[in-house]
């Protein structure tokens, strides 16, 4: 569900409504922010009628939440597929800060603007569920790293808890300064500042 624009599906093959409206959402929210896009805007690039996205989704909102719960599967996925490689947990703990840099690598349509989940919430208002997605998908992002940290300090579940805080303060940094700055060269500088960290425990 990247924001590349670029399609999967075979060849010659119609892809259903909600998947291209899924798709040129993710595209317009990135790219222009969530406030800005309008529905006729995703319509028209989905190339479907405007009914047709009030019969896959509810709402605006429902459509930003389905989205935000669509990029964080796609982040798992770029981490699941980090970890397959990872050995040991040293290097699962910077799988974590290689998925967030395959992340900041997609050919995204204005250049990378930091993190998506982030940025949307930034524009959803106090309560809303989008921003309740956003944090749980931080929130995982921590545990995965503790999770790691666990195995590599065993029989030390304070010192894994602290440092995973302290990893993922640094790593929402670096996502932060890369988006301002268009690139993913902070995510890994905050890699090897992780390395070098966990070298040290």
């Amino acid at each position: 569900m990247s924001e590349t624009g670029v399609s999967m599906a075979g060849s010659g093959r119609r892809r259903p409504a909600r998947e291209r409206l899924l798709e040129a959402a993710a595209r317009r929210f990135y790219a222009d922010g969530v406030a800005a896009t309008g529905i006729d805007t995703i319509t028209a690039e989905a190339g479907v009628a405007k009914m047709s996205l009030y019969n896959n989704f509810s709402s605006k909102a429902d459509l930003v939440r389905t989205y935000l719960d669509a990029r964080h599967e796609e982040w798992l996925g770029l981490y699941r597929a980090r970890l397959g490689y990872a050995d040991g947990p040293r290097e699962g703990v910077l799988a974590v800060f290689d998925a967030y840099a395959d992340h900041a690598a997609f050919a995204y349509e204005h250049g990378f603007r930091g993190c998506g989940l982030l940025n949307a919430a930034a524009e959803l208002p106090a309560g809303d569920e989008g921003r309740a997605v956003v944090r749980a998908h931080k929130e995982e992002v921590e545990r995965l790293i503790s999770g790691h940290l666990e195995q590599l300090l065993p029989g030390r579940p304070d010192e894994a808890r602290v440092t995973a805080e302290h990893l993922s303060f640094l790593l929402e940094g670096a996502m932060a300064r890369a988006g301002l700055e268009g690139d993913g060269e902070r995510v890994q500088h905050a890699r090897s500042m992780a390395a070098a960290l966990l070298d040290r425990l």
